[in-house]
């Protein structure tokens, strides 16, 4: 072990030892007891992984001074919406009562409406606080209700009081951030058309001492909302959707947001997203890994809520627990037996090719697929000798490109020759770990909105090599991850779960062909680098979306064929690539990828905080 790693060690042991006592003793022995060993091994060093930047000082730097939230004040607003905030509040502690109402009263936007809806009529304390405060300001009112009506019938209590032509919903103990309402505002002034809002979160310590585990959002993501309810809060919504789907359902408690955030969104024309973090969700910070178990009636409600929406959405699919309690797996059956093109560049990688060809006999179970082999200036006996042996298999052709390399141009040489309505553009130096693995991408990608699965690729230690693409990694585009061990989940487990992306790597990717003609096909002058980056760009350009599936899995050896980039006509080659790229996907690298959040890093791999103006990569103060 190097020193590096022994130092790191003892240091992660200092942290779990110093959080010890017996409320996380009896916590983590919940936890070993649902995960096993193993898991929770893995679990709890994931846990105290010490953070790149520090959220704390990075979050103290974040937030807005005086002068900006006075500056926001003297705003004028060309459209200020009446947005109405629902509480629905029972037996409210005063303390956390009176610092959810003054954090309302500390909007810079002032066009509000605060709707409690106070569920404990029995509490005169409580109530003597709301009558202070519906004394003091007239954007305050409250209903006192006959009962508690629980958490869907006090929330619909507060959703029936609302005039404004958007609405959002606030916990009786949560916070608002001082521009939170202004900032939507800001986003509703310009894009008024949008039918829904929401924003990012943090966590905040009972006594407001301490904000923690930053939920850093993308913009709307369909598949993500379907592996976990990620919108969660700040949630504004239009009036209008919120009568028609008529707020919340009592059978879906424990999940009736995530119930209700679905219904929304299947109604809406467009969803919005602020990326501040403006919504301060109260919890004690020791049972944010509580026991697992104790709320499975909330994650089974949750999984119920999805497959409501698939069926609303007359989609087919059938949604499972992952082990992260709380996230979800949907699997979509294949429709009928489509054919599978599965398209393999190679040039003398006998053994590579050898070791791919055999793991895609031994793992696939789906039969109706062929095999392209594109043959590229190979130079050995061995590998002419070996394509004569697999072309005896029917399923199997090996076709010749004799002209230079250019992946671009070979795998849209293979699609010529292609006889599926489904491409799977494969690597020769992959290998697949997966069983199924043809059937798990083909319903995926399947689904009308679907253009291109991509998959979790591993290096052979088992480390990550590829869980997705985000534009602006590095410069270009970057994979997710990298490094990582595989049995580890990443940042609010995103390299297990799946959601939508804006690319992903053409070493394993699976493409409707309608998609891929309709984008052009791979462009050509990308010979080596950002083909397929490039390509799914397009796709995402006509509407369609690329999907992630974690659940796919293959090694790779990453680019064992093509050689290291070390000639100057190479280096020159790809600095043309970066200036193709550049000039013709400037907006989103400029404006930033939808699916990743500006306040991440576009250095590091692993979703890690990016270190604001002044600041050093360790979150301190350099001024």
């Amino acid at each position: 072990m190097s020193k590096k790693k022994e130092v790191t060690g003892h240091i992660q042991w200092a942290r779990m030892l110093k959080k010890l006592n017996p409320y996380t003793i009896r916590k983590g022995l919940r936890y070993f007891k649902h995960y096993g060993p193993k898991e929770f091994w893995i679990r709890l060093h994931e846990r105290f992984e010490p953070e790149e930047v520090p959220y704390g000082p990075w979050y103290e730097a974040y937030i807005p001074d005086d002068t900006e939230l006075e500056k926001q004040r003297k705003y004028r607003f060309s459209y200020s919406p009446l947005i109405s905030v629902a509480v629905p509040a029972f037996r409210t502690p005063e303390v956390f009562l009176r610092q959810m109402i003054d954090s309302l009263l500390a909007q810079t936007y002032s066009n509000w409406e605060l709707c409690i809806a106070n569920g404990s009529p029995e509490d005169k304390k409580m109530q003597a606080v709301l009558d202070q405060y519906t004394n003091k300001d007239s954007r305050i009112r409250v209903k006192i209700l006959d009962q508690n009506l629980g958490i869907a019938g006090n929330t619909n209590a507060a959703l029936e009081m609302i005039q404004g032509e958007y609405a959002g919903i606030l916990d009786h103990d949560d916070l608002l951030a001082p521009n939170a309402l202004y900032e939507i505002a800001r986003y509703l002034e310009n894009d008024p058309e949008a039918d829904g809002v929401y924003t990012d979160e943090d966590k905040v310590t009972t006594e407001l001492d301490e904000h923690f585990q930053p939920h850093l959002k993308p913009d709307f993501n369909l598949d993500l909302l379907r592996s976990n309810n990620y919108i969660c809060h700040f949630f504004v919504v239009r009036q209008s959707i919120i009568r028609k789907v008529g707020g919340f359902r009592q059978e879906f408690d424990g999940a009736q947001d995530h119930d209700f955030i679905f219904r929304c969104v299947e109604e809406a024309g467009r969803i919005g997203h602020v990326p501040e973090i403006l919504y301060h969700w109260r919890t004690h910070k020791a049972s944010t890994a509580d026991n697992p178990a104790s709320k499975m009636y909330a994650f089974e409600a949750g999984r119920r809520a999805i497959e409501a929406h698939l069926e609303r959405m007359g989609q087919k699919g059938t949604v499972t627990h992952t082990p992260d309690l709380g996230f979800f797996r949907v699997q979509y059956p294949v429709q009928g037996s489509p054919m599978v093109s599965i398209i393999i560049p190679n040039k003398d990688e006998k053994e590579s090719l050898e070791a791919c060809l055999h793991s895609i006999k031994e793992k696939t179970a789906y039969q109706n697929y062929e095999i392209l082999i594109i043959e590229n200036n190979s130079v050995s006996e061995e590998i002419f000798a070996y394509y004569k042996e697999i072309e005896k298999d029917p399923k199997i052709r090996v076709l010749r490109w004799e002209r230079e390399f250019n992946y671009a141009a070979i795998n849209n040489f293979g699609v010529q020759h292609a006889n599926g309505d489904y491409l799977l553009f494969l690597n020769n130096d992959v290998t697949v770990i997966t069983p199924d693995w043809i059937e798990e991408m083909l319903g995926m990608c399947q689904r009308e909105e679907v253009g291109a699965v991509g998959v979790k690729l591993l290096y052979p230690d088992d480390t990550i090599q590829h869980a997705g693409c985000v534009i602006g990694i590095g410069g270009i585009a970057g994979h997710m991850f990298v490094d990582m061990p595989a049995n580890r989940t990443g940042y609010l487990h995103k390299a297990s779960i799946i959601q939508d992306m804006s690319a992903v790597t053409a070493a394993c990717m699976m493409m409707k062909r309608t998609a891929f003609e309709e984008a052009g096909g791979f462009t050509e002058k990308l010979a080596v680098a950002f083909n397929d980056v490039d390509l799914c760009l397009k796709v995402r350009k006509s509407g369609r979306l690329i999907v992630y599936d974690p659940y796919v899995q293959l090694y790779h050896m990453e680019s064992k064929t093509r050689g290291a980039e070390d000639s100057e006509a190479k280096v020159r080659r790809f600095q043309e690539e970066i200036e193709y790229m550049r000039e013709h996907w400037i907006d989103i690298l400029k404006n930033g990828d939808p699916y990743y959040n500006k306040n991440l890093s576009l250095t590091k791999w692993n979703y890690s905080l990016r270190p604001l103006k002044g600041m050093d990569s360790k979150g301190k103060d350099r001024r």
